[in-house]
């Protein structure tokens, strides 16, 4: 890939009944040329909504990709991707940094009724989870508009010493910067990304 190539990466930091989302625009080079902030409540639906309107307010047609930190941010306000990537015109994937058994489990647990019913329908309709190596790293992916090797392929681009994909790692340090800023007291200890529910975020993805 070559090194001009831009993608969006969307990570977040939460510290009260809101969570603070960042959209980092990066170069394949390492190099970040945009940045932009929104909100979407802790436990709640809007996530998506979120990711779309971070991505219009950017309004970066030469980023090629948008790449979210897991699924399941801001404890289960799910980021729904087949709706992501249609919306937004590009590829969406989503990088997780664990592994598990899948979130069904710990959404019956954390919700009933409507609430859940309506949360296991977002999480049934996202694309399948594949692992990808990235040195002594693993991560798991899941990608609408890429078949899995394409995704892999934007993965290991975007991460040139392992670990977190460039753009979701600065996406991450700006959103804990304008948290800690303007929100303030202890983030969460749920971990970006993470797949399962040992995050206090709801795990991210699985």
């Amino acid at each position: 890939m070559k090194r001009g190539v831009r993608a969006i990466g969307v990570a977040e930091s939460y510290r009260t009944e809101h969570s603070t989302l960042a959209a980092a625009v990066v170069r394949a080079s390492r190099v970040a040329d945009g940045l932009a902030f929104d909100t979407c409540a802790v436990g709640g639906t809007d996530a998506t909504e979120t990711a779309v309107s971070l991505v219009d307010r950017l309004d970066r047609g030469d980023a090629r990709y948008l790449l979210l930190a897991g699924v399941a941010p801001a404890w289960f306000n799910f980021f729904d991707l087949p709706e992501i990537r249609e919306r937004v015109d590009r590829p969406v994937v989503s990088v997780a940094f664990e592994d598990s058994e899948g979130l069904e489990g710990p959404l019956r647990e954390a919700f009933d009724g409507e609430a859940l019913d309506e949360r296991l329908a977002v999480y049934r309709r996202q694309p399948e989870r594949h692992a990808v190596a990235l040195d002594d790293d693993t991560v798991y992916v899941r990608a609408a508009g890429l078949d899995p090797d394409e995704a892999a392929e934007v993965v290991r681009a975007f991460t040139p010493e392992g670990g977190r994909p460039e753009p979701l790692r600065v996406a991450r340090l700006a959103a804990r910067a304008a948290d800690e800023r303007f929100v303030g007291g202890r983030e969460s200890d749920g971990v970006d990304g993470a797949d399962g529910a040992d995050g206090a975020d709801g795990g991210g993805d699985a």
